[in-house]
């Protein structure tokens, strides 16, 4: 077997266990966030490593739904969320 086709083999390998490494459950934090922005109110769920980085998950999502355009969206993700749920 030629060394670039041999390569090429240990790099897909690499590659499909990155992703099979990645889509293990990793997520030590679960939380529900509920934001109301402009009248509207949307409820997200989200899992990460951090808290901190589950609960930008959530609002992120949680805005997506409610806030139209860039404006309204970066202003929605700097609303304080009404309810934070912890979950396991």
């Amino acid at each position: 077997m030629k060394k670039p086709v041999l390569f090429g083999i240990i790099f897909v390998l690499i590659v499909l266990g990155v992703i099979v490494y990645s889509s293990f459950n990793l997520a030590k934090h679960r939380l529900e966030v509920c934001i109301t922005f402009n009248g509207r109110t949307n409820c997200k769920t989200a899992s990460a490593v951090s808290e901190e980085f589950a609960m930008q998950t959530a609002v992120t999502n949680a805005c997506g739904e409610i806030a139209f355009g860039v404006t309204e969206t970066v202003a929605c993700e700097h609303t304080p969320p009404t309810k934070v749920t912890r979950l396991k």
